[in-house]
């Protein structure tokens, strides 16, 4: 239900107010999604029941339920009871409970009171979500590049023409050495073979010549 702007113009002037709107649960500050979220109107005086009542985010007045005097709740649409909210009287408190606070439940909860033909509403009471604040990712500074100015890396060396000299004749030297003892070894490998072989034979016919 939208407020009149004669409404809204008297809960921010402050005029006419009574009572006290708080969180039953004193701890309480802020609300979570899907919590369950119990208000408390509590009223000095006589009077013929309550209406409570949220102040969007845009500035719109929505009706809630009226609580009679006799604790007898109404809601919006004429219906005696809601899916969403809860409505009693204890005493002189007057309390609505939302079953499962979401986001379209933010704003400010007024309860108002018609008594000798004047009215009266509460002090707010804000109902919003707890502000998360994200951290600004660090930016790291863009390289910035100088033209003309070439810089030569340390770690690259010209090769020196005497130390190359020097590894082709170690090399060769390598080659002189290496080839003539591998050829050495294989001889003598050859060698070692074929007497193996020899001495197999000859222990061969002197045994079939004992038999």
């Amino acid at each position: 239900m939208a407020g009149s702007p004669a409404l809204l113009l008297l809960l921010a002037m402050g005029l006419c107010e009574y009572g006290l709107t708080e969180f039953r649960d004193s701890r309480l500050t802020h609300p979570q999604v899907g919590q369950r979220l119990e208000l408390e109107c509590v009223t000095p005086k006589e009077d013929s029941g309550v209406f409570w009542v949220r102040l969007d985010k845009g500035g719109t007045l929505h009706f809630i339920v009226f609580i009679s005097s006799l604790a007898r709740a109404t809601f919006e649409g004429n219906h005696k009871t809601s899916t969403h909210f809860e409505a009693k009287k204890v005493g002189s408190s007057y309390q609505l409970v939302v079953k499962s606070f979401t986001p379209q439940d933010e704003g400010n909860y007024f309860c108002l009171m018609n008594s000798n033909q004047a009215l009266y509403f509460s002090p707010r009471q804000p109902a919003f979500f707890p502000v998360t604040t994200t951290a600004a990712a660090p930016t790291t500074p863009t390289p910035t590049t100088q033209h003309g100015i070439t810089k030569k890396d340390p770690c690259l060396k010209t090769p020196d023409p005497e130390t190359s000299k020097e590894k082709e004749l170690n090399f060769f030297c390598d080659i002189f050495i290496w080839v003539p003892l591998a050829g050495t070894c294989l001889l003598l490998l050859t060698a070692l073979a074929v007497t193996v072989i020899l001495c197999q034979q000859t222990r061969r016919r002197r045994c079939r010549c004992k038999r």
